[in-house]
């Protein structure tokens, strides 16, 4: 089998998960999310696009359906040893090969804890699944359980983050003899990407983002491709991926003369990054990291130029997006631990001067202030 950890890492994951169960007294979990998957079997696939659904009892016993296609992927890639496929053919309904599953399970009556809140379950199989299960048992929302679990890291996953963000320094590393006047946002991205491949990384969860000029100002990747111009700005948000854990960095690099905005918002970025840091700790929650840098954009007066959140967890995530929970945002009760692999990031979009300003990278919390998981400083990139 290609298994990135040690047996015994899993059956750790797993008492962990029948303890949790165990104290919400529920009789079985059904996951839909690929991330839970991945995190308490190995299994490695995008075939969670289609339906699939992994029954874990509260005995241990843990079942997956799935289609034909990721027949052999599950049994290559990870521990089930269960595997159960639905058919595809002409109004095929799986929830229906699930809830007969669930009867040769002696589920019925049972009190079962779904993952609604992923992608590996759309709305409209969800409206299926519900009809099958309404007059099934006793049914929960326990979409936060495996998630939760995930947020804190063993020594074997900081050590596949701490490889991803080796990669994620390779990647600017490759990065930055391109960036110059004349250069070609498709060649820095395939420098980028090409890093972490030749690295031994793989693909991230989402695209990266990369913009110049007003196209700095955006968070999200679109499609496109510009060169690069005399006295330009450009916004490159990227992550290192090692067996699918992220690290993500962000940077904005200034080409040419730094402008005066420039230099402000860079240096309210570093000023907010180091609250950040400082507010990263125990005993302080996911809200007060969040305060921290709205406390600094407030004092340089860019309380309308950022964003609502600045940061959140990251660890292995399919796609369509890296993001993890929890976040920082304004108000999260959800305290800051130890072994948590946490992003920071602080943007700044002056629309009014079309002025881009970012900075971010990947943590690892500890019992006292965090480190840092990129060998780069947060200087300003000048090109």
């Amino acid at each position: 089998m290609a298994l990135h950890f040690e047996r015994t890492e899993f059956d750790a994951r797993k008492d962990r998960l029948l303890i949790e169960m165990a104290d919400r007294k529920l009789d079985a979990m059904l996951l839909f999310a690929q991330e839970s998957m991945y995190w308490l079997t190995g299994y490695d696939t995008f075939g969670f696009c289609f339906f699939q659904c992994l029954v874990v009892k509260a005995d241990g016993q843990m079942v997956l359906l799935t289609r034909s296609a990721d027949l052999r992927q599950a049994r290559h890639t990870s521990i089930i040893e269960d595997i159960r496929v639905w058919t595809d053919r002409d109004g095929a309904d799986p929830t229906v090969d699930l809830r007969n599953l669930l009867n040769d399970l002696d589920l019925l009556g049972c009190q079962i804890g779904v993952e609604y809140n992923t992608h590996g379950l759309t709305a409209f199989n969800g409206r299926r699944l519900d009809e099958q299960l309404q007059t099934f048992g006793k049914i929960t929302d326990a979409s936060a359980v495996v998630s939760r679990l995930r947020q804190f890291k063993s020594p074997a996953e900081v050590t596949k983050a701490t490889k991803a963000a080796q990669l994620a320094d390779d990647a600017l590393d490759a990065a930055l003899p391109l960036i110059k006047q004349g250069g070609d946002e498709g060649e820095i991205l395939a420098a980028m990407q090409g890093a972490i491949f030749a690295g031994g990384g793989d693909y991230p969860a989402n695209e990266f983002i990369i913009g110049s000029g007003p196209d700095a100002l955006l968070c999200r990747y679109k499609a496109g491709r510009r060169k690069l111009r005399k006295n330009d700005q450009l916004t490159l948000e990227w992550a290192g991926v090692y067996h699918h854990y992220h690290a993500a960095m962000m940077r904005t690099v200034v080409l040419g003369k730094v402008s005066k905005r420039h230099q402000e918002l860079f240096e309210a970025a570093r000023a907010a990054m180091g609250a950040v840091e400082e507010a990263m700790v125990p005993g302080k929650t996911f809200g007060d990291v969040f305060d921290a840098h709205a406390r600094v954009m407030e004092s340089h007066g860019l309380t309308r130029h950022r964003l609502n959140a600045c940061g959140y967890s990251l660890g292995a995530r399919f796609t369509p997006s890296w993001m993890d929970q929890p976040m920082f945002y304004a108000g999260n009760p959800e305290p800051v631990a130890p072994d948590m692999t946490l992003f920071a990031h602080m943007i700044i979009m002056d629309s009014d001067t079309e002025t881009a300003m970012t900075l971010g990278r990947t943590y690892l919390t500890t019992d006292g202030p965090p480190t840092s998981l990129s060998r780069h400083d947060l200087d300003l990139i000048v090109r």
